[in-house]
C-alpha cells in the first residue's frame, strides 16, 4: 500500500489527478490494483455549543452543534461529548465505511440531524476496545468550524494498492522507490529526505564489537544511540503507518517501521543494556530455540541465521527479533541494526517458521547496500529529533558486498529489434534520463549504468529494452503478424494418447472424473497388484491425503460411493492420470469403473454391466490403439478382485493391467473395474495394413465344446487358430452354457468360425477338412467333447 501524501515528500505531484496518474503508472508496467481515498463527502468540523442529557436515556446526550453555516441538533452516545468540544460531524448524505448512510432521524423521540464521529467509524483507525472507550475524536480548539476535518487532520490521503509482478524487486515496496517510478513517468526529479544528525564524542567502537561468522550475511552495520525517551510518535508518523496498514506503538518502534516503508530497508532496534557489548551473527544450530517478539517459542534449523549476544540467540535474522532484547518503555540505549542477509535463506526461514513479516518480505527480495546506509542515517536523524536520542560517533560494519558497477552496452537497433518498433536515439536518451539510468553514448553505442536500487535489472540489453519500451508506451507498439512457417499442430507424447483414449471412452458411454493424486494409507494398500513401494508425505495436509497413489482404482471407488449416496444407480466412470512410486517413476494409467445398467433399449430390454461388457470395452480400446491379436486375458492375481471374475491383461505376453469384479470383502455391490498402463500402449505400434473388401464369399461354421471348467476360452481359441490354418479368418464366442445336460464340473462354449480365401471361392470339402481338423485338435488337446445338442 502506497500513500500519495507520503510520496509528495519526495516528488511534486500537486498538479496531478491521482486517478489519472494511477492509469499512467499501470500503463508503464506497475499495476495499480485499486485507488483508495479517505475522502468522505458531507463531513464537517463542528462545535458543540450545548449538551444536555437525553430525557429518555441514561447514556445519550442531546447536542446543539454549530456547523459554521447553521446550528443543528444531534443525539450522541459518546461518554466524552461535552459543551465547547470541537468534533467531526457526518451530516445527512454522508456514506461511512460499510455503506452506512447518515440520515436525519429521531432517536427515542429526539430529532437527530447527523452523527458525531470517532476515527474508527470513519475507517481511519482500527476498532479496538481502547478506541471504543475513548469515544468521539476530540479536535484541537483552533480547528476551524465548517471546514473539512480530514484535510485539517492531514488524513485526506489517497492510497494505491499495488499488484507487483513477482520478478519486480523491492523498489516498489517502499515510498522512495515508488517516487522514482513516478519520477520516470512524469520526468521529474526525486528528492531524498533529510538525514543530518549530530554525533557525540563517545564512539560506538568503545561500547560494542561485531563478529560475522556466516556467508549468509554479506553486509552488517550498527550504530548506537543513548538517552532515548520512549513515548508517543508524532502525528504524521502515526498517520502514515496507519495508512500503510501498520499499528503505531511508540516513537522508537514506529521510527523503525517508518524508515522501512520509506527506504525499503528493514531495521532492528536492540535494547543495548539487555543485549550487552557484542554481537555474533552466525548460522543457527539445529533445534536451537528463541522466543520472538510475538511471545512464541521458535525452534530453528541450521539453515537459519541468528543474531546472538555471543552465546544465546537474540533475533532471527531478517524475520523477527527476540523477546530478550525487546525495546520497552524503560529503554534508554539502542543498538541500531541495518543489514543485508541472503534472500533465499530468509524466504526459507519465514516459510519453515510460518512467520512472514514485513521485514522478511523485503529481505527475501534482496536489498541495496546504498539504501542500507541511507536508512541507517535516516533512523539516527529521526531518533535524534523525535526521541531525544544522542548518536554515538562511528559505525561498526561488516562489508563483503560485491560493489562491481553493472553496465550494459548496446546499439539502438538492438533495442528496436527486440521491441519490434523504431525508437530514435534521441528518444532513448529521454527514456534513460527519465529512468535515472546514467549513460554514455560513444560511437553510436549506449553504455548504461544500472542503479543499485534496481536489483531486478540484469546487465543485458533485454532488460534495458523492456524498461525503455514500458516508458515509451506499450500502446505505441505497432501490432504486426509474425512471419513463420506454418505446420500442422498436434499433441505429442502421452497427451496425444490420453486425448485419443479419453474421446473413445466417452463415446463408449463412460464419464470422465478427476481425483486427488494423494490418498489415505488405507486406500493406498488396496489393489496393490504391482507391489510398488509408496511415497509417504513427511508433512501432509491431512491423513487422508498423505500417500502418493500407485493405482487409480481406490479413488474411483470413492467417487462411486459419493454418487451412490446421491441415488445415482448407473455409474460409468473413467480417469486417466499419473501415478508415482517411491523411486520417482512416473506412470500414466487408464482406469474405469462400471456398475448398474449399461444400455437401455425399450422398457424391458436392458444390458446390465457384467464382466464381459467391461472386457468388451477394454478390447475396443486395445483394438482402437492398434493392438489387435497382440493381447490376451489370463487368470487374475489381484487379491482385491473377485477370484472367479477377474483377469490380468497381457500385451505381448507382458502384464499391463487388470480387469474384474471388485471383491465382495470390499463392496457387496456388483462393481467392475479395469486399469491399464498408458505407457505400455505408447509402445511402438505396427502400422495398420489395409486390405480391400473380399471379392469372394465367406463360409461360416458353428461348433460347441464341453470342457472342464478350469479351461479358459483363450486356451481353446489358441488351439483353434493353430489348427485352422490360413483359411480360418475369424473366431468369435457366441455362447457359454452350464446347466442341464452338462456336468457340474463342465461348461459348454460355442464358437463361430469364419473361413475365406482372398483369391478364390472355397469348396465345402476344403472347409470341412479344416473344420474337422479343428474339432479333433481341440478334443485331443483339451480332453473336450463336441456338443451336439
Amino acid at each position: 500500500m502506497i500513500s500519495l501524501e507520503w510520496v509528495k515528500d519526495y516528488i511534486d505531484i500537486s498538479d496531478q489527478d491521482l486517478r489519472e496518474l494511477a492509469r499512467k503508472i499501470t500503463e508503464s508496467g506497475i499495476n495499480v490494483e485499486k485507488v483508495i481515498t479517505n475522502h468522505i463527502d458531507h463531513l464537517v468540523i463542528g462545535e458543540v455549543v450545548e449538551c444536555v442529557d437525553h430525557p429518555d436515556s441514561d447514556h445519550l446526550h442531546v447536542c446543539q452543534v454549530n456547523l459554521g453555516d447553521k446550528t443543528t441538533q444531534i443525539v450522541c452516545g459518546a461518554p466524552n461529548v461535552r459543551k465547547g468540544l470541537k468534533v467531526i460531524v457526518a451530516t445527512p448524505g454522508a456514506v461511512l465505511p460499510g455503506d452506512f448512510e447518515i440520515k436525519a432521524s429521531k432517536i427515542r423521540g429526539q430529532e437527530s440531524n447527523g452523527m458525531i464521529c470517532a476515527l474508527y467509524e470513519l475507517g481511519l483507525e482500527e476498532k479496538t476496545e481502547e478506541a471504543y472507550n475513548r469515544g468521539i475524536e476530540e479536535l484541537d480548539k483552533d480547528a476551524p468550524v465548517g471546514t473539512d476535518p480530514l484535510k485539517y487532520l492531514g488524513l485526506d490521503d489517497t492510497l494505491y494498492e499495488l499488484d507487483i509482478h513477482k520478478h519486480r524487486n523491492n523498489d516498489c515496496y517502499y515510498h522512495i522507490g515508488f517516487a522514482y517510478e513516478i519520477g520516470a513517468i512524469l520526468n521529474r526529479p526525486v528528492t531524498l529526505p533529510v538525514d543530518d544528525y549530530k554525533e557525540v564524542k563517545d564512539s560506538i567502537e568503545d561500547n560494542f564489537s561485531l563478529k560475522v561468522d556466516t556467508v549468509k550475511c554479506p553486509y552488517y552495520t550498527a550504530k548506537m544511540v543513548r538517552n532515548v525517551k520512549v513515548g508517543e510518535s508524532p502525528d504524521f508518523i502515526k498517520r502514515r503507518l496507519i495508512a500503510a496498514g501498520m499499528r503505531p506503538i511508540n516513537n522508537v518502534v514506529d521510527i523503525s517501521n517508518y524508515v522501512m516503508l520509506e527506504y525499503g530497508q528493514p531495521l532492528h532496534f536492540f535494547d543495548k543494556k539487555k543485549l550487552g557489548d557484542k554481537v555474533l551473527v552466525r548460522d543457527a544450530k539445529d533445534n536451537e530455540e528463541v522466543v520472538t517478539l510475538d511471545g512464541k517459542n521458535r525452534v530453528l534449523k541450521s539453515s537459519d541465521i541468528v543474531i546472538t549476544d555471543g552465546e544465546k540467540a537474540v533475533c532471527i535474522a531478517g524475520v523477527m527479533g527476540g523477546e530478550n532484547t525487546e525495546v520497552d518503555e524503560n529503554t534508554t540505549e539502542i543498538l541500531i541494526e541495518a543489514a543485508i542477509f541472503d534472500p533465499v535463506s530468509i524466504r526459507y526461514t519465514a516459510a519453515n517458521l510460518d512467520l512472514r513479516s514485513e521485514a522478511s518480505i523485503r529481505y527475501g527480495k534482496g536489498l541495496s547496500y546504498e539504501y542500507t546506509d541511507k536508512a541507517m542515517r535516516r533512523a539516527c536523524y529521526l531518533l535524534e529529533k523525535y526521541a531525544g536520542a544522542e548518536v554515538l560517533s562511528g559505525i561498526v560494519k561488516h562489508d563483503k558486498v560485491d560493489k562491481t558497477i553493472q553496465t550494459v552496452e548496446f546499439y539502438p537497433e538492438d533495442v528496436n529489434k527486440l521491441l519490434g518498433i523504431t525508437i530514435s536515439e534521441d528518444d532513448m536518451k529521454v527514456e534513460l534520463g527519465r529512468l535515472d539510468f546514467p549513460y554514455e553514448l560513444k560511437n553510436g553505442k549506449f553504455i548504461v549504468t544500472i542503479p543499485k536500487r534496481r536489483l531486478d535489472i540484469d546487465p543485458n540489453v533485454n532488460d534495458i529494452a523492456e524498461e525503455i519500451g514500458r516508458l515509451y508506451g506499450y500502446q505505441n507498439l505497432v501490432s504486426t503478424l509474425p512471419r513463420v512457417p506454418i505446420r500442422r499442430g498436434d499433441y505429442i507424447g502421452d497427451v496425444k494418447y490420453r486425448k485419443q483414449i479419453s474421446k473413445r471412452l466417452r463415446r463408449l458411454g463412460l464419464n470422465e472424473t478427476k481425483t486427488y493424486t494423494l490418498v489415505s494409507p488405507e486406500l493406498a494398500k488396496m489393489f496393490d497388484y504391482e507391489g510398488k513401494e509408496h511415497v509417504v508425505l513427511p508433512n501432509p495436509m491431512s491423513v487422508d491425503k498423505s500417500v502418493v497413489r500407485t493405482t487409480l482404482i481406490p479413488s474411483l471407488l470413492n467417487v462411486y460411493d459419493y454418487n451412490k449416496k446421491r441415488k445415482v444407480k448407473d455409474i460409468m466412470l473413467y480417469e486417466i492420470a499419473k501415478t508415482y512410486d517411491k523411486a520417482y517413476n512416473e506412470e500414466s494409467k487408464i482406469c474405469g469403473l462400471m456398475s448398474g445398467t449399461y444400455l437401455t433399449n425399450g422398457w424391458n430390454i436392458n444390458q446390465k454391466v457384467d464382466f464381459y461388457v467391461v472386457k468388451g470395452i477394454v478390447e475396443d480400446i486395445l483394438d482402437y490403439m492398434g493392438f489387435k491379436n497382440r493381447y490376451t486375458f489370463e487368470l487374475g492375481t489381484c487379491s482385491d478382485l473377485h477370484p472367479g471374475v477377474s483377469a490380468d491383461i497381457m500385451l505381448d505376453r507382458k502384464k499391463i493391467g487388470v480387469i474384474g469384479k471388485v471383491h465382495p470383502k470390499i463392496s457387496k455391490d456388483d462393481i467392475y473395474v479395469f486399469e491399464l498402463s498408458l505407457q505400455a500402449l505408447m509402445a511402438k505400434i505396427k502400422p495398420i495394413k489395409y486390405k480391400e473388401a473380399p471379392k469372394y464369399p465367406v463360409i461360416e461354421r458353428d461348433c460347441a465344446f464341453i470342457l472342464d471348467k478350469n479351461i479358459t476360452s483363450g486356451e481353446v481359441v489358441s488351439t483353434i487358430k493353430k489348427a485352422g490354418g490360413r483359411l480360418l479368418t475369424d473366431i468369435s464366442v457366441f455362447d457359454v452354457y452350464t446347466g442341464i445336460n452338462v456336468s457340474d464340473d463342465k461348461k459348454s462354449i460355442a464358437y463361430k468360425l469364419t473361413f475365406m480365401d482372398q483369391s478364390r471361392t472355397l469348396t465345402d470339402e476344403e472347409v470341412m477338412e479344416a473344420f474337422n481338423n479343428i474339432i479333433n485338435k481341440v478334443c485331443t488337446t483339451h480332453n473336450a467333447e463336441l456338443r451336439d445338442k
